[in-house]
């Protein structure tokens, strides 16, 4: 399988018919129709539903999946083989929302004015999520929340501590309190991570009565519920970093008592080789620390 025809069938994709996405690639609508005939042909598969507009099979999507995955990895290669001689390029990292990025930001300013070719592609999710694209390559830097298994990365360990606290609605009755203790959280309905380790750190910190909480829902990174919270249904636990750009005036972060604190960090694949323009970026990040 030719990686122009998966950049072929993306635009396909992308345009829902052939004879537009021919015109972008300029090459004939003939051509094209033939080049995914021959896709087709070659999975074995049938990858649209023809009509009007092109509809993906259950095939289909998956390959657009896959596709993506393979073109983003080739694209990235040959530009890390293109900085070489001018240090340009992209530098992807992934976050979850941390404090901690807070203090890469100045480290990313100063190495974008030293190469101003450079710049900065990230990537928000859950850790899991961050994880697995690093191992795809996809991501050159993680910004990670511990625990995690860190077994398959090198990392640097960053200062900032990340401070758990209760973000909730300003007129929850809990926001009037300067920090938030055991007993407060027994007593209304909670947001949580869904990562065990975090759960498990919570049942520590709680003394082994977290199956006592009144859990509402569980989220992967904390945005996804910022509705849930404001509208005051129930109130997120969460580390002060996720939620420092929400709105003060309607939601409101109060620390955990006594006072629950992580570590975080900036992770990427072990034994991968300081190369291109990520590697210029570790090596800056690491003469900072």
């Amino acid at each position: 399988m030719e990686l122009r025809a998966l950049r072929y069938f993306l635009t396909v994709v992308r345009e829902e018919n052939i004879t537009r996405a021919a015109e972008v690639l300029h090459i004939t609508q003939p051509t094209l129709s033939r080049q995914m005939t021959q896709l087709e042909e070659e999975l074995g598969v049938q990858l649209f539903v023809r009509g009007k507009h092109l509809a993906l099979t259950d095939a289909g999507v998956m390959l657009r999946h896959r596709a993506e995955e393979v073109t983003a990895l080739m694209d990235k290669i040959e530009m890390e083989f293109e900085e070489q001689a001018d240090l340009a390029g992209v530098i992807a990292i992934g976050t979850g929302g941390l404090l901690a990025m807070q203090a890469l930001v100045p480290q990313m300013a100063d190495f974008h004015a030293t190469y101003p070719r450079v710049r900065y592609q990230l990537y928000t999710n859950s850790a899991e999520h961050v994880k697995e694209r690093l191992d795809q390559g996809l991501l050159d830097f993680g910004l990670l929340l511990e625990p995690i298994d860190v077994a398959k990365y090198d990392y640097i360990r960053l200062q900032q501590r990340e401070r758990w606290g209760l973000l909730m609605h300003a007129g929850h009755p809990l926001a009037q309190k300067a920090s938030i203790t055991r007993e407060d959280l027994f007593a209304t309905p909670l947001i949580t991570s869904d990562r065990l380790s975090i759960q498990k750190e919570l049942e520590n910190w709680l003394g082994n009565d977290f199956s006592k909480l009144d859990i509402f829902a569980t989220y992967n990174i904390i945005t996804n519920v910022a509705m849930l919270v404001d509208s005051g249904v129930a109130a997120a636990l969460t580390v002060e970093g996720a939620v420092n750009l929400f709105d003060r005036q309607r939601m409101v972060f109060r620390p955990l008592a006594p006072q629950l604190s992580m570590t975080s960090v900036l992770a990427w694949k072990k034994f991968q080789p300081n190369f291109g323009v990520a590697g210029k970026f570790l090596e800056h990040v690491k003469s900072m620390q």
